[in-house]
């Protein structure tokens, strides 16, 4: 067994254990002094559903940049699909993440390029071949319902349209964990309920999908795990679980 074999065996060991998310004691503190995360453990396994929720200022946007490596945790440890995130080497980062499905709440679409070039530059960010691409990118736009938008500009869509591509984008690489960062938050009711009919589908195939959310109707419908954030603190952790109002 080779090295690499090695360690990826290590690593698929580690995810069947622990999770394909894992963080262990974490806590994350900033230059002030205020601790944004404090002794935060918990577990994700390979085809779960979660919201992360809680108010403004409760960590969670902390927690999805720890998950990123765009930030390192001050204490504990943080694994993602068995990777010891604070041993990642700064030139393995751009690889490791390549490797997760990101969808933000402002799209980040490319707005001089049509539909199917925002989606093919996923792929070939990772020197997909062209005629993979020419094949992946119809079939997850299909998947998406956009088969039909290919050409069209994120300006000549609708809001609801921009986060199908976003999602396509995220999806096209077959990541292993979709990390979704208030996907629904500027979206109307209808398309927010579009789309997380399509996570619900993405997660149905196998991805792991992480949803990071304010909207308390969604995630009381959907009944999924639910972990609730306070202060940096993790207050409750359910399985078909609900908005906590702390009102």
């Amino acid at each position: 067994m080779t090295r690499k074999e090695k360690k990826r065996q290590e690593r698929e060991e580690f995810i069947k254990e622990n999770g394909i998310i894992c963080l262990n004691n974490v806590s994350k503190s900033y230059s002030e002094g205020n601790a944004a995360l404090d002794n935060v453990s918990l577990n994700i396994y390979p085809g779960e559903f979660v919201f992360i929720v809680g108010t403004s200022g409760s960590g969670k946007s902390t927690m999805i940049k720890l998950l990123l490596r765009e930030l390192v945790a001050t204490s504990g440890s943080v694994h993602v699909m068995g990777f010891d995130l604070k041993k990642l080497p700064r030139r393995k980062i751009p690889q490791f993440r390549r490797c997760l499905g990101v969808v933000f709440q402002d799209f980040r679409l490319l707005k001089d390029r049509n539909v199917y070039e925002n989606v093919a530059f996923a792929q070939r960010i990772v020197e997909t071949p062209g005629r993979e691409i020419r094949r992946n990118v119809p079939t997850i736009l299909a998947t998406v319902g956009l088969a039909g938008k290919y050409k069209s500009r994120p300006r000549q869509l609708s809001g609801g349209e921009q986060q199908r591509v976003a999602l396509a984008r995220a999806l096209v690489n077959k990541p292993s964990i979709l990390l979704a960062d208030e996907p629904t938050g500027n979206l109307d009711p209808n398309n927010s309920w579009e789309i997380m009919k399509l996570l619900e589908e993405i997660n149905a195939s196998g991805t792991t999908v992480l949803v990071v959310t304010h909207n308390s109707e969604i995630v009381n419908a959907m009944r999924k795990r639910v972990i609730t954030l306070k202060q940096g603190s993790i207050v409750s952790d359910e399985e078909e679980g609900a908005y906590i109002d702390e009102d």
